[in-house]
């Protein structure tokens, strides 16, 4: 199975860092790449031994659980963490840095030495492998088709936080799980806002309309931003920030090989603004990493230390936002391959008109 071949991964790292205790898993989204498990309580041990793995929860999941984990043993209890202190049978752990003081404390209370270890988990999920992959193409599937058929229906007059609702519709009805993260859509003055929670505002003719949102599918999660003009053609200086934007991304977005430094396809986004005179309208890093959640490792920013590797699923979104006037962000998901950069959000990248 994918997730026992996962965690014997992670042990391999354990064993090469030297690490004998067991690991402690406590971070939900790496309890579910290692086993599959989706509730929102649980705590994992990846033992040293693979016949030490063990999976807790509480009566909620006592059905999911051995669903969806019929490899590991299963310990149910409200109070998980400690169910799961009381059964290790050695003095140290292993713990991620999602463990909160509190239970750090109990682990310590009951003699046992608690040792924080670096984010190992999330370094092997930076890399995908073919299931993550696709489900997360699904994901970006659906995520076009959607931003396609709102194409459609938008309207002048519209409100910024019904186009947000009726594109997460879209996702359900294409067959997505849920929404990837709250929708933004920023209509006029908002499209200057990167991170804009959609309200009341109508779409006015001659409005920019910045639109980041995505589906999910499995648990994994698509991001795509797509920027729009309302009812009317777009004035010059609109034209002109948006082409500045779209020829960084393509830029950003072929800069994405294997070897390449984070940092330094942020900067490829970055020149080609600061070229234009946006320099300074881009206040945000490039991208990041996709996967079970929306933002995981890499980080692609400025300050960025990492290198692009294969299978990394990331993200390049740049943007410029000129206050009280609007912005434009162009972001596709794409997957790093040995041969380059495979974009899984295909739609068009051109400033459409809608309503």
């Amino acid at each position: 199975m994918i997730h026992a071949h996962r965690r014997d991964r992670i042990r391999r790292v354990m064993l090469d860092l030297g690490l004998e205790a067991p690991l402690l898993v406590t971070d939900l989204h790496n309890v579910r790449y290692l086993t599959g498990f989706s509730g929102s309580n649980a705590v994992l041990v990846v033992a040293p031994d693979a016949a030490g793995d063990v999976i807790g929860t509480d009566g909620r999941y006592r059905d999911q659980v051995v669903e969806q984990c019929p490899d590991l043993p299963v310990i149910i209890d409200r109070q998980t963490l400690s169910a799961i202190a009381s059964t290790m049978t050695g003095s140290g752990a292993a713990v991620e840095s999602s463990l909160t003081v509190a239970d750090e404390r109990d682990l310590r209370d009951r003699g046992i030495d608690v040792r924080p270890v670096a984010p190992l988990i999330e370094a092997l999920r930076a890399r995908k492998d073919e299931v993550e992959i696709d489900a997360i193409a699904r994901a970006c599937q659906i995520t076009a088709a959607a931003f396609a058929a709102l194409a459609q229906e938008i309207r002048r007059g519209d409100c910024e936080r019904d186009v947000a609702r009726r594109l997460e519709q879209l996702f359900g009805q294409l067959g997505a799980e849920d929404r990837a993260f709250a929708s933004i859509v920023a209509s006029g003055p908002h499209a200057a806002i990167p991170h804009h929670e959609p309200g009341g505002r109508r779409l006015e003719s001659g409005d920019l309309l910045v639109i980041d949102a995505g589906a999910r599918v499995d648990g994994y999660h698509a991001d795509m931003t797509r920027t729009f003009i309302v009812a009317a053609e777009p004035e010059p200086w609109q034209s002109e920030i948006h082409g500045s934007v779209q020829r960084a991304q393509a830029a950003a977005v072929d800069a994405c090989r294997v070897g390449v430094e984070a940092r330094a396809v942020d900067a490829v986004a970055r020149t080609r603004l600061a070229d234009d005179g946006l320099g300074a309208a881009f206040t945000h890093g490039l991208g990041h990493g996709v996967g079970l959640a929306i933002h995981e490792a890499p980080m692609i920013s400025q300050h960025s230390t990492g290198t692009i590797e294969a299978n990394m699923a990331i993200t390049a979104e740049p943007g410029a936002y000129l206050v009280g006037r609007g912005g434009v962000r162009i972001e596709d998901t794409l997957v790093v391959t040995d041969s380059g950069p495979r974009i899984l959000t295909e739609a068009p990248r051109e400033l459409v008109v809608v309503g």
